[in-house]
């Protein structure tokens, strides 16, 4: 079970959704704290040096999903 989940889901134009990630991918290259934008908040998490990544594309009728997920162990639960 989730001790926080926060989901945002909202209908960007394609240079909205491309600025998005390239800020999240410029916060990610420089350094442990990222900001994730939220909508109108914004949360601050910790990073680690390493990620999991996995990237998933579905095509489901007429719908097309492409799923970027990171994954990292909580800053209590990383081997220091």
């Amino acid at each position: 079970m989730s001790t926080l989940e926060v989901t945002r889901e909202e209908l960007l134009t394609r240079e909205e959704a491309a600025n998005r990630l390239s800020t999240l991918a410029a916060a990610l290259a420089g350094g442990e704290k990222v900001v994730v934008p939220l909508g109108g908040s914004k949360v601050k998490v910790h990073v680690p040096d390493h990620v999991r990544c996995e990237i998933e594309l579905e095509v489901d009728g007429d719908e097309v999903e492409l799923e970027i997920e990171l994954k990292w162990p909580a800053p209590e639960h990383q081997q220091h």
